[in-house]
């Protein structure tokens, strides 16, 4: 008989399914095999939990993702657990991991603070933890390529919010809140000269058109005007997000 999955155990599940790319949730992954062992349980097993939260993401529901028939309560339970508070899911989860002796974030950002204690370490680890965290969620989403020009070079890529950091405090780690941009475009989205619209088509700020003949733009902007952008493989970006984007960030106009 199948031993039946605790919460703690469904919420080490959902934070490899948050950290890993869609591709990856197969029993062969070193990761789904190091939680496995946390967990006690088959690599197997803990693939199937994985595509079992996949089911619930309405991005996979779309593809025709299924998980287990009469998938746990438990598990949609932990789901909506996650969405209503995303930052306090993750240092949850992120301590159940370093007590039950995993790597965790918590313990490779400690590592690095020797001489830092009390409040402030406790403040620079939850920071650090919920910066590389959204990273992840958000980077492992579009495959760790830009959304935009699709540069699959991990280094030369952002976690970059829909809605600025300081506007939203909620929407801070929701990671449909965030895009996969490389450095240009996130730079470029950031200061409202690109946007997503909510039909997910990139548009470009009049004022580029200034700059029209520039290789610059000619190369790095003109190709993707009004194409659609890569979309996620999980975690879409909220059609709210996007509009605050369009009406509040990007420049639609150029001011005389």
């Amino acid at each position: 008989m199948n031993k039946r999955w605790e919460i703690w155990e469904l919420k080490l599940a959902l934070n490899l399914y948050c950290k890993l790319p869609f591709g990856q949730y197969h029993s062969h992954n070193p990761e789904v095999i190091k939680l496995a062992k946390i967990l006690n349980r088959t690599p197997s097993a803990v693939a199937m939990k994985l595509c079992n939260f996949a089911s619930l993401d309405k991005v996979h529901q779309k593809r025709g993702v299924k998980g287990l028939a009469h998938g746990s309560k438990k598990d949609i339970l932990v789901w909506q657990q996650f969405h209503e508070d995303v930052e306090g899911f993750i240092l949850e989860s992120e301590k159940i991991l370093q007590e039950h002796k995993g790597k965790s974030l918590i313990d490779e950002i400690s590592n690095d603070l020797p001489h830092v204690d009390g409040l402030e370490r406790e403040a620079i680890v939850r920071q650090r933890v919920n910066q590389q965290f959204f990273r992840r969620m958000v980077l492992g989403s579009y495959r760790y390529r830009c959304a935009v020009c699709m540069l699959p070079i991990e280094s030369l890529l952002v976690a970059s919010h829909i809605v600025p950091w300081s506007v939203n405090e909620k929407a801070r780690m929701d990671p449909r809140n965030g895009i996969a941009l490389c450095s240009l475009h996130d730079k470029a989205f950031d200061t409202g000269l690109i946007t997503v619209d909510v039909g997910y088509y990139l548009r470009l700020s009049p004022i580029l058109d200034q700059f029209s003949k520039e290789p610059a733009i000619v190369h790095g902007f003109l190709p993707y005007k009004d194409n659609k952008i890569l979309l996620p493989d999980r975690f879409l970006p909220l059609e709210d997000y996007l509009k605050y984007h369009f009406e509040n960030v990007f420049v639609a106009s150029v001011s005389k």
